[in-house]
């Protein structure tokens, strides 16, 4: 019998009940955690909240580049870690890169969070 692969930080927070209902067990909490980790850098944090709320939902680095103090390298580099954790998507069009957030994996990310009864 062929074993499944091993889901991916996305695939995990999707399957999960949320926080307030469950507690999560360490094997989850070890596949969620890089994702948690990568927002937890402000400049990705800032990095998807423009993409976000870019015309047509979707921005290449050329056009993130004037709202950050920082080289072209070292976005692009940003960049790539919100996709390898599944939070972006991407996709190549000629010599440019455009990035689009991925809407499902931040759904499923606030439904782990859930809400907090205070």
């Amino acid at each position: 019998m062929s074993k499944s692969p091993p889901m991916t930080p996305v695939e995990t927070v999707a399957c999960c009940s949320p926080l307030s209902q469950d507690p999560l067990s360490r094997e989850v909490a070890e596949r969620i955690a890089p994702l948690l980790k990568a927002l937890a850098d402000p400049v990705r944090l800032r990095l998807l909240s423009l993409v976000a709320s870019h015309a047509d939902g979707e921005a290449c680095v050329c056009d993130l580049n004037d709202a950050f103090d920082l080289s072209q390298p070292t976005i692009s580099h940003h960049l790539k870690v919100l996709h390898e954790v599944g939070l972006l998507d991407r996709e190549k069009r000629g010599v440019w890169v455009y990035y689009r957030v991925n809407a499902a994996a931040l759904s499923d990310l606030g439904a782990l969070l859930g809400r907090v009864a205070g």
